[in-house]
């Protein structure tokens, strides 16, 4: 019944997906956007809403992937845009709009000397894993099982803990050494490794905090990697601006060697960036400046500091300044709040809802003993990425879709500035909604 109320309310997002189906692999354009039966096909966007190809009106909370930090189509940012759009989308040099862009990102990113630019994410995690070990000298890397940093080879392994590492081949996989989040575990490969140029990790945990870490790891972590003479890489790319001005390191007090950027950073246009220590950026310098007979390295970039990004980056960085995480963060602790107290009324057996800040995470697996606001203990990395079981968390997904709101994969909401109380409020009542039309199908209990 659940799933013929689904196919009925977005009829037109299923036809698209059969035409998908024959055009992408796998019938889409990012494997996070893969739902059954189908995923929705979105139109338009404002403020904290969607509107979906049937004009069905949903809450959002995707809000581009986690980049749109003020919310959809903000006036300030679409007026930069617009005014830059008329002046030019790529000129070919360099763009003042880039130095005032790197300005903001040093002001709020401890550590960050030197800035260099890329398209995305996936981008910047590559080039710091270059940098360090040209830097360093040495060959391998520590990173932390389940920890997303892009879908480049040195980032893959570890990334999904049930992944078949396919298309890597094994000489490369030997220089990655991936781990459990375990202090002690990591201090003893670092004394018995010599050849580690640095550690990477999500600051805030596994798959923005799915995977809680507390900030005393990351200051342990730093401990070890300064005493090791390893530098330390933090994934900042969903975490940057979002969980604090500066991150979440500089929540933790912590100056990374290295930090990723991207998503807010440019305002929800494609953008990413690396920041660090000058030591350590030098090799992307040339001539003298770069350094010993290591030499440097060669990054171009079509769309390094694109001026569309550029504009909204600014726009939106000076707007993290001004106090905009504070807002997103207050929201998202009502948002969990609400959520919780929906859980605790419908007495949903294995549901909680957890977070950090305005990063919200919902678990849904009745077979797991779990209370309402606490992240589940004693599971796999693996299990807690999926958010319970699987046939539960995409009956949800489907059941607050039908009710008027839309959590990223049907689990995590990434809430923005622009949701209000009262959207928290909306939300909540369709999160109640939902666990009763999976209560009416039988999916849990009553």
């Amino acid at each position: 019944m659940l799933e013929e109320l689904y196919r009925a309310r977005f009829a037109r997002s299923a036809q698209l997906a059969t035409e998908a189906a024959d055009r992408f692999p796998g019938g889409v354009t990012h494997d996070g956007r893969a739902a059954t039966p189908f995923p929705l096909f979105i139109t338009r966007a404002a403020g904290a809403r969607k509107w979906d190809v049937d004009d069905n009106l949903m809450i959002d909370y995707w809000c581009g992937h986690g980049a749109l930090l003020l919310g959809h189509g903000h006036p300030a940012v679409i007026a930069a845009v617009q005014a830059q759009l008329e002046r030019g989308t790529h000129m070919g040099g360099e763009s003042p709009l880039a130095l005032r862009w790197a300005e903001l990102v040093q002001s709020l990113v401890p550590g960050a000397e030197r800035v260099r630019f890329t398209s995305s994410g996936t981008e910047s995690t590559m080039l710091a894993l270059r940098l360090v070990r040209a830097f360093t000298g040495r060959p391998k890397i520590i990173r932390f099982l389940g920890h997303f940093h892009g879908w480049h080879d040195m980032a893959a392994p570890g990334a999904d803990p049930e992944d078949p590492n396919a298309g890597l081949p094994a000489e490369l996989l030997g220089n990655i050494l991936t781990l459990p989040t375990d202090l002690d575990i990591v201090a003893d490969t670092l004394a018995r490794a010599g050849d580690v140029a640095a550690v990477i990790l999500e600051p805030t945990g596994a798959s923005f905090g799915t995977v809680p870490l507390s900030d005393s790891f990351l200051r342990g972590l730093r401990s070890l990697t300064e005493d090791h003479g390893v530098l330390l890489i933090c994934d900042e790319v969903v975490t940057g601006f979002r969980v604090s001005p500066g991150g979440a390191a500089a929540r933790a007090g912590v100056v990374a060697d290295l930090t990723c950027l991207a998503k807010i950073l440019a305002g929800g246009l494609p953008g990413g960036a690396v920041v660090g220590r000058e030591a350590s950026m030098r090799r992307l310098a040339a001539g003298e400046e770069a350094g010993d007979s290591r030499g440097r390295i060669r990054h171009q970039g079509t769309y390094n500091a694109n001026p569309l990004s550029a504009a909204a980056g600014v726009v939106c960085l000076e707007m993290v300044a001004a106090g905009a995480p504070a807002t997103a963060a207050e929201r998202g602790r009502e948002l969990a709040d609400a959520f919780n107290r929906v859980l605790m009324a419908r007495e949903a057996r294995g549901f909680t809802a957890y977070g950090d800040g305005s990063i919200v995470h919902i678990f849904a697996d009745p077979a797991v003993a779990v209370e309402p606001g606490q992240a589940p203990t004693g599971l796999t990395v693996a299990a807690l990425k999926r958010g319970g079981d699987p046939r539960v968390v995409n009956a949800l997904r489907m059941a607050v879709q039908l009710a008027g709101a839309d959590l990223m994969r049907g689990r995590s909401a990434f809430v923005s500035a622009a949701h209000t109380s009262d959207d928290v409020a909306a939300t909540a009542v369709a999160l109640d909604d939902a666990l009763g039309m999976l209560q009416a199908e039988g999916i849990i209990e009553r």
